[in-house]
């Protein structure tokens, strides 16, 4: 007992002392109750003054005795209250430890990882859960940043004029959630209602470490079983079995279904042949991870099918996940596989509902060599112009021989069946001049033959048809809201389809396979109306159209196109004509060789150069005709030419039959076909183009994406 009392005593000893350092630096000083419960004698003993106040107006001599006993009271209370108070203050301050002790045990062997900091990051205590993770040991005294980099001193609640942050971040192969939360001092002393501090500021940083390494496990491996849905089409299963003896038909389709139905197994999917040439597969989201990993070799193995069959059978696939149903998956295959065979086939299309990404397409699509389609087409766009009273021609900013002459044709479809029709220019750009030239002024023709954007806007309405030629994407148009107003809209365009296309068309005709629009254009000419006939300005119109399209038919001629261009020969085209239309001036041509000189050889297979032809009105043409000359260097598979005009950096590139430019100029944010394709740059220097041209053909060169 002794030993306690002695025990006792020390420890309030302790707590005085320490009572007396807390007054010299904190001032502390009690409230609320327990202020209330401390001075209880003093409270009655001013009631005790009030009644003895009362007791003397009643009787002196017992006022007189009350007020003695009302002194020895204060006497006493006071004594008391004196010498009792600070030892009062010690049994509160020993227990406060005790159960800050209590507290502080539990805060040690709480499971949720937690640390406090200071207002500068710096490390001040942290509990047993944060040391194991961490692998540091009790009183670490760091910057939290040394532990976590991610976590800088501006990323702190404080530095963003928050209360609260929270972060992601992987540490040691484990992914955690980091939660920061704000703790003012002054605020807790101003709810305290034991203490009472005056003028302290400053706050401490609470963090709380979440480990969701097993839930993002688990929601990763509920994402990878989630349903894909694929479509697979074989591109030219006709033109293939053509070349191949009526008796070995059987068994090349036999090869290639087994060759699809077994690479597909191979990734524990299942895979259902629809139609003759059609299959639709089913897998994992796993799998097609894994499809992209391997870059959809399955495309390059079809391609190993031979029984002696003189043409290679190619494919298109389109697969969708991701979406919030399997019909919506389905629906995105579906789109997928238009838009692979879109873009010429022999590709992979993966859609979900935020991206786009391409597979492939590094070979040149075979062309059709019947016109079932194209008599379709053009049935069709006979019914629908008749069905209404005025039709408007559109192509592409910029035009060229091929947009113009497409839209020549157009015109004189419409005319030769009864309709008013007016083609869309906005700006006479010098490519087309001397074509815009033979009606400007022609009597045959009526002065609002060509109209401006504003004129076009004013025209249109419900009994209006739009007819979009030589262009698939609404933003490179002649006039973008155009489109909005004309609720009948016709695409006809032979370029491969971007992500970006005009959609909801009453009549879409898309054919990559085509040396140009205004083949197109020529085929439908003949379909649409019994012995259709135009003049020899139109047929000049596009016959340049193909002409310049097919580099002099060198690049893409195919039956069809010198078909198209003996319809059009038939009709008073004349080749002299349009060669003399389209001379260079001599600064043109010196550009031209100025850039061609210059070329830089990149990787050994690519040239690289710069056309600065400021001084000529479409230096784009020039840049063009020199990446054409380019070609012509032995060795090389793509050239690229690039020019400044009108604060944009254009890039022409052209290829022969190695390289897809056309999946290279879509990485930059352009399109066009797989010969022949460009792209726009806007706010950079040529300088800073060519270096960004030169990381994309290395980062798709290491990728085996060319």
């Amino acid at each position: 007992m002794a030993a306690c009392g002695s025990h006792r005593n020390k420890r309030k000893q302790q707590g005085a002392s320490a009572l007396r350092g807390i007054h010299m630096k904190k001032r502390i000083k009690l409230k609320g109750r327990i202020k209330s419960y401390i001075q209880f004698g003093i409270y009655l003993g001013l009631l005790l003054c009030i009644v003895d106040v009362a007791v003397f107006t009643i009787d002196i001599r017992a006022g007189i005795i009350l007020t003695g006993y009302l002194i020895c009271y204060f006497a006493v209370t006071l004594s008391l209250y004196f010498r009792n108070r600070p030892l009062v203050m010690n049994e509160l301050i020993s227990f406060a430890t005790e159960y800050g002790q209590i507290q502080k045990k539990l805060l040690r062997d709480l499971d949720v990882p937690y640390a406090l900091l200071e207002d500068n990051g710096k490390v001040i205590w942290t509990n047993s859960a944060f040391e194991s993770i961490v692998h540091q040991p009790k009183g670490y005294k760091k910057s939290i940043t040394s532990l976590f980099p991610t976590i800088t001193k501006d990323r702190l609640p404080d530095a963003n004029e928050v209360d609260e942050a929270q972060y992601e971040l992987e540490y040691e192969g484990n992914e955690y959630v980091v939660k920061l939360k704000k703790i003012s001092l002054q605020e807790m002393a101003e709810h305290s209602d034991m203490i009472d501090e005056e003028g302290y500021e400053g706050f401490l940083t609470a963090v709380y470490l979440y480990d969701e390494t097993a839930l993002h496990i688990a929601l990763q491996e509920v994402d990878d079983q989630s349903l894909a849905v694929g479509m697979i089409y074989l591109d030219n299963y006709d033109e293939a079995l053509d070349g191949v003896e009526e008796v070995r038909r059987s068994l090349l389709i036999a090869l290639i279904d087994r060759k699809v139905n077994k690479y597909i197994s191979s990734f524990d999917g299942i895979c259902k042949k629809l139609e003759k040439d059609k299959y639709l597969a089913i897998m994992r989201k796993r799998a097609v991870a894994q499809l992209q990993e391997s870059r959809f070799d399955l495309l390059e193995e079809v391609k190993t099918v031979n029984i002696g069959n003189e043409m290679a059978v190619t494919i298109s696939i389109g697969v969708g996940l991701d979406g919030l149903t399997y019909a919506q998956n389905y629906e995105f295959s579906r789109n997928a596989i238009d838009l692979a065979l879109g873009r010429g086939g022999d590709q992979a299309v993966i859609k979900t509902p935020e991206s786009i990404t391409y597979y492939g397409g590094k070979s040149q699509q075979v062309e059709k060599n019947t016109r079932v389609k194209a008599r379709v087409k053009a049935h069709a766009l006979r019914e629908i112009i008749t069905g209404k009273d005025q039709v408007l021609v559109m192509g592409h900013r910029m035009p060229d021989a091929d947009s113009f002459g497409a839209a020549v044709g157009i015109y004189r479809i419409a005319l030769t069946l009864g309709r008013k029709a007016h083609i869309v220019l906005n700006d006479q750009v010098p490519a087309i001049e001397p074509m815009v030239e033979l009606f400007k002024g022609n009597t045959e023709y009526e002065g609002d033959m060509i109209i401006g954007n504003q004129q076009a806007i004013e025209a249109a309405g419900s009994n209006t048809v739009l007819v979009v030629v030589d262009v698939n994407k609404p933003s490179i148009t002649e006039c973008p809201d155009l489109l909005r107003y004309c609720k009948s809209v016709v695409v006809l365009d032979h370029h491969r389809q971007g992500t970006e296309t005009i959609e909801n068309a009453t009549l879409s005709y898309v054919e990559p396979y085509a040396s140009s629009s205004c083949e197109m254009v020529s085929e439908i000419l003949q379909y649409t109306y019994d012995n259709i006939r135009i003049r020899p300005e139109e047929a000049d119109c596009m016959y340049s159209g193909i002409m310049i399209d097919t580099n002099n038919f060198m690049i893409k001629a195919g039956v069809r196109t010198f078909e198209a261009a003996a319809f059009l020969r038939r009709n008073g085209a004349d080749v002299t004509r349009v060669r003399k239309m389209f001379r260079e001036d001599a600064q043109g041509y010196k550009a031209k060789a100025d850039a061609v000189s210059q070329a830089e050889i990149y990787k050994q297979c690519f040239t690289i150069s710069i056309c600065t032809a400021e001084d000529l009105p479409n230096p784009t043409i020039i840049g063009a005709q020199a990446a054409n000359e380019l070609l012509n260097i032995r060795g090389i598979k793509a050239s690229f030419v690039l020019t400044d005009f009108q604060g944009k950096v254009h890039i022409s590139a052209r290829s022969i039959d190695e390289v897809n430019v056309q999946v290279i100029m879509e990485r930059m944010g352009g399109g066009g076909h797989l010969n022949a394709a460009a792209c726009q740059m806007e706010g950079v220097g040529i300088i800073e183009a060519m270096g960004a041209l030169k990381r994309t053909l290395d980062s798709m060169l290491e990728n085996g994406e060319i």
